[in-house]
């Protein structure tokens, strides 16, 4: 594995092909541990992981929880309902005061875009250490969600040895709300970081042409593209022209609340052109996984008969390996240990 040189994980515009590759070595070595037995490594012993979640979270928060625990972390969680935001502190300083606390990690999780990456520049200015992983800003990120479909199809593809060049020249269809989600933008970065190309699908309103040049040029504020030759991007309206040479497809949650904002005149219709179903998979040339992030609006993303389908769609995988591949990420930030600590624990 080599050297991990990031301080902060806020986005995976960043990451070189050598940072997919610890991450997802490292997450199946944390993966291929026995469930039986001591579970727990000691490798985060001391260390305390604090959950910010300034909005709603069901797998995300809990994988982070495990996640840290598994590695002996003590771990903090923000309730914002009991929090002292109601009286006007802001999220910053709500961000410091678990600081004070003795936070090594902040997994931070805000419906405002940047949040994470003005706490993290925060942090710098003030000479402190702690580390901010993103868990989902706003329309901008959430790399975790990212490197975790990432490791899920990489051990589709390639069984046991998940590894970036598995991932080399597939074609992965996203179909759905891309305008709107933080997971696409971070799908679209690691994808195509690995050498995939990646289809756009989805009607105009969700889906924006300029989302084809998305990767042409690096963020704001980062002046070269780690990867030295990505994956191609390209939008296609038709669900059935996208799937005929799909290798997988990523259906995303369509966000009711776009329907008052004029951004869709009808979800029945929507399903009738968009949605996955066991039907519209006949059009693809061979037998592709399905990935959903969760939750599933069922009738609407995808049939229930096709949610059900273990056989087909990865959901309940991706919700597994968020676990392992979030251990990674928190030893990655913190632990100052050898590799060697996790080898001896498997043997």
């Amino acid at each position: 594995m080599t050297k991990w040189t990031h301080r902060h994980v806020i986005d995976l515009s960043n990451f070189s092909l050598e940072d997919y590759r610890s991450v997802l070595e490292l997450a199946n070595r944390f993966n291929s541990i026995p469930k039986t037995g001591a579970r727990k490594l000691p490798a985060l012993q001391g260390r305390l992981v604090t959950n910010l979640f300034f909005e709603p979270s069901t797998r995300t928060r809990s994988s982070f929880e495990l996640a840290a625990r598994n590695l002996s972390a003590d771990v903090q969680n923000f309730s914002i309902n009991t929090s002292s935001q109601s009286k006007g502190e802001s999220a910053i300083d709500t961000a410091f005061t678990y600081v004070a606390m003795g936070a090594d990690v902040l997994v931070v999780r805000h419906s405002c875009a940047g949040i994470p990456e003005q706490l993290a520049k925060a942090l710098e200015n003030k000479g402190i250490s702690t580390a901010v992983l993103n868990a989902g800003d706003g329309l901008h990120s959430h790399p975790s969600q990212g490197l975790l479909d990432l490791f899920t199809l990489a051990n589709y593809f390639n069984p046991g040895n998940p590894v970036p060049e598995s991932l080399a020249k597939k074609e992965i269809v996203i179909v759905g709300d891309i305008l709107h989600s933080r997971v696409a933008r971070s799908n679209i970065w690691a994808l195509t970081g690995c050498g995939a190309n990646v289809t756009l699908c989805g009607p105009e309103s969700l889906l924006p042409e300029d989302f084809s040049s998305f990767i042409n040029s690096p963020p704001p504020g980062q002046e070269i593209d780690p990867i030295q030759k990505r994956g191609n991007i390209k939008i296609i309206r038709s669900l059935k022209e996208s799937l005929q040479d799909a290798d997988a497809v990523m259906t995303l949650r369509l966000q009711k609340e776009r329907m008052q904002q004029n951004l869709l005149t009808d979800l029945n219709s929507y399903y009738l052109e968009y949605g996955i179903t066991h039907e519209c998979l006949k059009w693809c040339k061979q037998r592709i996984p399905v990935l959903h992030p969760g939750p599933v609006n069922r009738g609407i993303e995808m049939s229930s008969a096709l949610l059900n389908d273990k056989s087909i769609t990865l959901i309940d995988k991706q919700v597994k390996n968020g676990i392992p591949v979030r251990m990674a990420l928190l030893y990655l930030l913190t632990s100052i240990e050898s590799m060697d600590k996790i080898n001896n624990f498997r043997h």
